[in-house]
């Protein structure tokens, strides 16, 4: 369900970034000649034999093969995180406030205005990796979420320790657009950087776009295979190969959703020491408080005890799924995959929030809830919990209000569906294979170096480079440990853009691992380092309770099949017995939706879609040796 409808915005930052952001505001190498010469020739001759085709159909993402869970990871701000029932995001960090994607993809839309190249800094007279003595290399890098010049200090330094300049291409208008042209035509950049979940990815493979990585990083790429790890042996192609790298890979530290309530109301009713220690509460138990609440502040009526953001109901869905520990798909035993709804916990999970509606304790708006509106009622204090990512906007206020230690904030919990294991719950769906994907094109004549340059900047100290700045300059070791400058992080809480284009930190994502590093500190200097109560409490009291949506990414038909549009239908008929259960007028007709629903499914091709997904998922665990 989380692939059908519109995804958070909020939960895109929040899984791709993992960020807490404010709505208000971020050489030959053995065994690979042929990479530059035979394999490229063909490619280019394969390219001329589909370009008329490409350029005609302007190829562009299909919708068929739904996107992770969190749909950035995704890009991340809860302004979450995603991620899908993935998007990248609200991690809580309190610097991240307001910040979400602004660093990497928010300046996205900047770029000369015909999709040209802004020329690169990064000037030195050592010799370049593998080029002439005296020279550097320099690549062209389609950056989809960037559009600006390679010249702050990080870049400068990333030129200086790899012996490559970079002229970074991004387009006006939709990058996926351009990534077509570029492909019909066969002039490539050197890299490219794209959606992994977008068709464009596959796109690219088949017609010889990328080279395969595989012999590269096995000559060349020795921190690539110590940081990646198993997430290669995940992103395999259908060939046994790797096209290309992950960036935000690895799972999240952070959650990205769950049941937000009320830290000082829960204290009022007497769970003040469950909800402190983050322990979880049961069904029952958030019943009960929604109706307490409804009891003593509804005297006017405006009283909400619980509601949701309807304009973006994936992260609804999958917030209810969390509590009875459903999944993308209802797997059953011998890896059959079939429709969520066919899962018995899906219609328990229905009759549940049909009984808060018919019981008053749901918002009966919740359905035409959009942003502004969603905002202003948790502002207002008459709600007492929501489903979804971090209230940025609400807890900002109530802080201005109360002070940075006031209860009257909205803390996330785990709440435990009857039935349910507490470890088995699967809130926060996010993908370890990350939201995009780094390439080397065919059209690259120094794909040795270029696979050094990736090597370079996935390392731990590439990572550093990239995430927190020059050492020296933005940061220090201290006692062992990386340790921002004092005037770094002020710095993106007052203004993340100008800060980051000043400094470069944060503003070149590349191969961004989500975790640690060595010495305990986070990759993601912005987002990681300095968070707030509210994500300390979370990391504690929503532990364990994501789940990696690796193995289930893109198992549908592919985008623009006929069974693609079957499952389109079916995703429309799933949506529209949601709402008819939702709103039934008693328990028995919430039961008769749900048998309706299935004897639609069945009767406009079910079984034939999940046919698709699990002969996907067979071949996905059988490539992967799993």
């Amino acid at each position: 369900m989380e692939a059908r409808l519109s995804n958070a915005r909020t939960v895109q930052k929040h899984e791709k970034e993992g960020t807490v952001a404010s709505m208000k505001s971020m050489k030959g190498a053995k065994g690979t000649k042929g990479m530059k010469g035979t394999k490229g020739t063909r490619a280019r001759a394969h390219w001329a034999i589909l370009a008329a085709l490409l350029a005609a159909a302007l190829i562009l993402p299909g919708c068929g093969q739904g996107g992770g869970e969190g749909s950035p990871a995704a890009g991340a701000t809860q302004a979450q995180g995603a991620g899908g029932d993935a998007g990248a995001a609200d991690s809580g960090a309190s610097v991240a406030a307001g910040a979400g994607d602004a660093a990497g993809s928010a300046e996205g839309g900047s770029g000369d205005a015909d999709g040209g190249t802004e020329a690169a800094g990064g000037a030195g007279d050592g010799a370049a990796a593998g080029g002439a003595a005296g020279e550097r290399i320099t690549l062209t890098f389609f950056d989809k979420n960037s559009g600006e010049a390679f010249s702050d200090p990080v870049a400068l330094e990333v030129a200086e320790r790899t012996g490559i300049n970079l002229e970074i291409q991004q387009p006006t208008g939709n990058p996926e657009e351009k990534l077509s042209l570029l492909l019909a035509s066969g002039e490539l950049p050197d890299i490219v950087l794209m959606d992994r979940r977008s068709d464009i990815v596959n796109q690219y493979i088949a017609a010889g776009g990328l080279i395969a990585l595989n012999d590269l990083i096995d000559e060349h790429g020795p921190d690539i295979k110590a940081m990646y790890g198993d997430v290669l042996k995940k992103s395999l192609y259908e060939d046994g190969k790797n096209y290309f790298l992950n960036n935000w890979y690895g799972v999240d530290p952070d959650p990205g959703r769950g049941i937000n309530i009320r830290m000082d109301l829960l204290k009022e009713m007497g769970y003040g020491a469950q909800a402190e220690r983050g322990d979880p509460f049961t069904q029952r138990q958030f019943v009960e408080m929604l109706a307490a609440f409804k009891a003593q502040y509804s005297g006017d009526g405006s009283a909400i005890p619980f509601t949701v953001n309807g304009e973006y109901m994936e992260t609804v869905f999958s917030t209810f799924k969390g509590m009875y520990g459903m999944k993308r798909y209802y797997e059953q035993d011998g890896g059959q995959l079939q429709l969520d709804v066919r899962d018995p916990r899906y219609l328990e999970m229905a009759r549940f929030v049909n009984q808060l509606y018919r019981d008053g304790l749901m918002d009966k708006e919740w359905p035409v809830n959009k942003d502004d509106i969603f905002n202003q009622k948790l502002i207002s204090g008459q709600v007492m919990a929501y489903g979804g990512g971090y209230a940025s906007d609400a807890n900002s206020v109530f802080r201005d209000d109360g002070g940075q230690d006031t209860d009257r904030q909205f803390y996330m919990f785990r709440v435990v569906a009857d039935g349910t294991d507490p470890n088995a719950t699967t809130f926060s769906p996010r993908s370890s294979l990350g939201w995009d994907a780094i390439g080397i094109t065919a059209s690259n004549r120094h794909p040795v170096e270029t696979i050094e340059f990736m090597n370079s900047l996935a390392s731990e100290e590439g990572q550093y480079l990239l995430l927190w700045g020059v050492e020296g300059l933005h940061w220090d070791i201290v006692d062992g440990k990386h340790q921002p400058r004092p005037e770094i992080l002020p710095g993106f809480r007052n203004d993340w853009g100008a800060f980051s284009k000043e400094t470069g930190i944060r503003k070149w994502t590349w191969f961004v691992k989500n975790g640690f590093g060595s010495d305990g500190t986070p990759f993601d200097l912005v987002t990681k380092y300095d968070v707030d109560a509210i994500t300390v409490h979370a990391r504690v009291s929503m532990e364990g309770s994501g789940w990696d949506t690796a193995v289930y990414d893109d198992l549908g038909p592919l985008g623009g099949t006929p069974d693609a549009l079957v499952e389109q239908k079916l995703n429309d008929i799933i949506d529209q017995g949601f709402s008819k259960m939702a709103f039934a007028a008693s328990d028995a007709d919430v039961q008769a939706e749900y048998a309706k629903m299935l004897a639609e499914l069945d009767a406009n091709g079910a079984a034939s879609v999940e046919a698709i997904y699990t002969r996907n998922y067979q071949n996905r665990l059988a490539l992967q040796g799993g």
